[in-house]
Order: C-alpha cells, then sequence, then structure tokens
C-alpha cells in the first residue's frame, strides 16, 4: 500500500508543480500533511512551525521544495522513510520508489539550482537535499540495508559481520565480534578446519582434489540454508508490516510486540549474515593459488 499525502503520490505531484487545476489540488493535498509537525529521525521531536513555511514566497511548502515558487528548501532532519514520504514498512513499491527517485532528483539536483541563479545558500541546501536523496534510495531500494536501517530507528544495532570488519581483525590480529549461530557451531568448526588443510595444501602445491570436492559440497549446503534464511526473513518482514498497518488504524502496536518482531528479525539476520560470510571465505579459500 502507497503512502499518499493528500491521496496523491509524490510523483504525480512533481509532474504538475504550477498552473493547472491538478497542480492546485495536489498542494492542497500536501498542505493537509505539512501542517503537521515535522518529525527528527531518531528523537521524533516536533520541528518549528514556521519550517512549512517557504523561505522564498512565504507559502506552504512541500517537503523538499516549494509547490508555488519551485524553490529547493531548506533540509530538515527526517528519516529516509519519511524523505518519501513512505511509512515505516519493509515492503515497499520499489517501482514506484525509483520513479519518485528520478523526479526528486530532476528537482534537487546542484547543476538546476546553479543555472537558475540561485543564490550560495540556495546551491547548498540544494547538494544537501540531493545528498540525502541518494543516501535515502540507496538504502531504502537494498531490503537487507532497509531491513538493517529500520533496525537502527527502532534503536537496534547489528553485530558487525561485514568483509571490512574481517580485513580489519585479520589486519590488527584482533578478534572479531561475531555470533556463531548455535545450530551451526559443529558443522562451522569442521569447515574451518578443512579450509585451514585447503590453504596449506595450495602452498605446498597440492591440488587436494577430494578436499575442494567435499568442501564445495558444504558450500551448496550453506547456500541454501541462506536462501532459506531469506524466505524466513520475509515472513517477518510481512509481521512488522502488519504492526504498522495496525497502528494506521488507529491501534498502535505495544514496545513489546516491536520488540517481539525486531528480536526475531536481528536472529535471523545474524544467522544470515555469518552464513553469507562462510560462503564467501570458501570461495576465497578455494580461488586463492588457482
Amino acid at each position: 500500500m502507497r503512502f499518499l499525502w493528500g491521496g496523491h503520490s509524490l510523483s504525480a505531484c512533481l509532474h504538475h508543480l504550477t498552473g493547472s487545476k491538478q497542480a492546485s489540488v495536489c498542494a492542497e493535498g500536501i498542505l493537509s500533511v505539512t501542517t503537521k509537525p515535522v518529525l527528527t529521525e531518531i528523537g521524533a521531536i516536533p520541528l518549528p512551525q514556521e519550517t512549512h513555511s517557504c523561505w522564498s514566497c512565504g507559502s506552504m511548502r512541500a517537503a523538499h521544495f516549494c509547490e508555488s515558487c519551485g524553490k529547493v528548501q531548506p533540509p530538515v532532519p527526517v528519516d529516509y522513510f519519511s524523505f518519501f514520504g513512505l511509512p515505516r514498512k519493509l515492503n515497499i513499491d520499489l517501482a514506484s520508489l525509483e520513479r519518485d527517485f528520478y523526479a526528486l532528483s530532476r528537482k534537487l539536483h546542484p547543476d538546476l539550482s546553479a543555472s537558475s541563479g540561485s543564490n550560495e545558500k540556495e546551491q547548498e541546501w540544494s547538494l544537501e537535499q540531493s545528498s540525502l536523496l541518494n543516501d535515502a534510495y540507496r538504502t531504502l531500494k537494498d531490503p537487507i540495508k532497509r531491513t538493517q536501517y529500520l533496525l537502527r530507528l527502532e534503536g537496534v544495532e547489528m553485530e558487525e559481520q561485514s568483509k571490512t570488519a574481517t580485513e580489519q581483525a585479520r589486519a590488527t590480529g584482533a578478534m572479531k565480534k561475531q555470533i556463531v549461530p548455535p545450530d551451526l557451531l559443529e558443522e562451522v568448526f569442521e569447515l574451518n578446519m578443512q579450509l585451514e588443510e585447503l590453504r596449506m595444501n595450495k602452498k605446498t602445491g597440492d591440488d587436494a582434489p577430494a578436499l575442494i570436492e567435499e568442501i564445495g559440497k558444504q558450500k551448496l549446503t550453506l547456500e541454501a540454508k541462506h536462501e532459506a534464511l531469506v524466505e524466513e526473513l520475509r515472513t517477518h518482514w510481512k509481521s512488522w508490516d502488519s504492526l504498522i498497518e495496525q497502528g494506521q488504524s488507529g491501534n498502535a502496536a505495544t514496545s513489546e510486540e516491536r520488540a517481539q518482531i525486531t528480536s526475531k528479525i536481528v536472529d535471523v539476520l545474524n544467522r544470515r549474515n555469518y552464513i553469507r560470510n562462510l560462503v564467501r571465505d570458501v570461495n576465497e579459500a578455494m580461488e586463492e593459488g588457482s
């Protein structure tokens, strides 16, 4: 379900900025939303009411540029979902997100401000808005990044499982903090022993075809588990979205209900990330010296 401003999507409003009856309808639709307090990214503190008026012509404005005069507005500290006029749901319409991204890009691009004779402050705002737009789009279009971002908004930080963290640990000799799924402990121990044996064999020039075949089988098993975890994650996305829809209908979920779902999401993400890294380690070990 799309989040609409006054019954109109962001893309529809962007296509009719001035001079038409449809444009005035869009402007009125946005007005019905922008008169409400705008929330900051984490603290949910209402911004001053005057931030809703265009700095140039004084008209009530949309979040990013004025519907009346088209001037880019000062950036306001909103989360990525709010930037695109979306509720904090994990299943989103990617085609609509892409359309809104390109529509906003055309309105907020710094080159447009420079070519229209805007002053230095306007160009600075345009640059900031464009940067926020790009960051928001890159995050929301990727389902895993979108999930991790929403968890941060909910006050949940993931364990560092990235390749960067692995490389830093190897470079410094420090232990990388990571969670080994209990059901994988024995399998992971055996696999790590085999990978270490494979690395030693490659250094001595031993191709070890039987060992490579066995590791390859384990890799296929891990990839199947990874796909199963992605499917499990999708079920939790649906549960989270149901809570959001419940809140939109006036029956807000309790903090305990939200925490129950985010806890399940974190558990699946940790297992999924760990297995993804194992597969990556297998690929690197099998490619070394080949």
